[in-house]
């Protein structure tokens, strides 16, 4: 989970505070703002997809090279422990995000787009919908939001988010591929039509792609790359979700399971840095799934992903 990564950082992908974009207006060439203190420029960790803006962002695929602690490294020099199995291992013992006093979501408002035909005609992904659905229903209310909370900065208490709804939408629908570009222009479409919900400071719009499309971001594609990622077009801020066909965006996980699991990702990066780069993050780790990417646990029936917690420093 670009901005960020789980599915990379989030991705996983630096961005300078610029005034917002007229409701309804996307800029027309993607750009990264800086944040608006003098933080040095990201260097990503390795293995991490850094596509055109300079900050991680997005869910990296499964099974990335593990990062390891120095206890760890230790084990392996002394064969007791192989870290190159393909396995989740403990996240980077220097981690740390630092506040860049950009925005945050404090009540994540999202909605969710279904993009494609099939979405509305296969009656598997009718449930699979209705399953996303659900799942932020619940998570927008859960223990989740709760444990944000010692990411709050004056002003910005993060709490309780809300379900806007969902919609399947065919018109300018891809196939085989999109960019990010033609994301961003596909989104000010909808908005200046009223398609979806008008943009507030909470504005949070899913986009779900269909099985086989491809995402393309920068110089980087969905499942060769990342597996999902978030940004921010001026005031509007989306995550994009390529349907999971490949091993490295299932993690051996079903497709409902690794979706949720990278959303969670996306959604904590989006609340807690919806401007990648000016809100929570760290220089070298990207953002807070990013550290965490592909350690899971379940809330209720959903499976999400652990995110890094700066105050117990580990993933939580």
């Amino acid at each position: 989970m670009a901005r960020s990564r789980l599915v990379g950082r989030s991705r996983p992908p630096g961005k300078k505070s610029a005034a917002p974009a007229p409701s309804g207006r996307l800029a027309a060439k993607p750009r990264r703002m800086k944040p608006p203190t003098a933080a040095p420029r990201a260097r990503a960790a390795p293995g991490a997809v850094v596509p055109d803006g300079g900050f991680i962002r997005t869910v990296p695929l499964h099974y990335p090279r593990p990062v390891y602690t120095p206890q760890e490294h230790a084990a392996l020099i002394s064969g007791r422990v192989d870290l190159y199995d393909g396995k989740p291992h403990a996240p980077p013992a220097t981690a740390h995000l630092s506040y860049r006093n950009g925005p945050l979501l404090v009540r994540p408002a999202v909605y969710a787009v279904y993009w494609g035909a099939s979405w509305n005609t296969a009656p598997s992904a009718r449930i699979l919908r209705g399953q996303i659905d659900q799942f932020f229903r619940d998570i927008l209310v859960s223990p989740l939001m709760d444990q944000l909370a010692e990411y709050n900065v004056k002003g910005q208490s993060i709490g309780h988010g809300q379900y806007l709804g969902s919609a399947v939408r065919t018109d300018g629908a891809p196939s085989g591929s999109v960019t990010d570009a033609a994301i961003r222009a596909q989104i000010t479409q909808w908005l200046r039509a009223r398609i979806l919900p008008a943009v507030t400071p909470n504005s949070l719009y899913f986009i779900y792609l269909e099985p086989g499309v491809v995402s393309v971001m920068g110089g980087s594609k969905s499942c060769q790359n990342y597996c999902g990622y978030h940004d921010a077009a001026g005031s509007i801020y989306y995550a994009v979700m390529p349907y999971p066909l490949c091993a490295g965006c299932l993690g051996g996980l079903a497709a409902l399971d690794a979706l949720t699991a990278t959303s969670s990702h996306e959604l904590c990066e989006a609340i807690t840095d919806p401007v990648p780069g000016s809100g929570w993050y760290d220089d070298v780790h990207g953002e807070i799934g990013d550290i965490c990417a592909w350690n899971f646990r379940k809330i209720g029936v959903h499976s999400v992903q652990q995110e890094w917690s700066n105050a117990q420093q580990r993933c939580v």
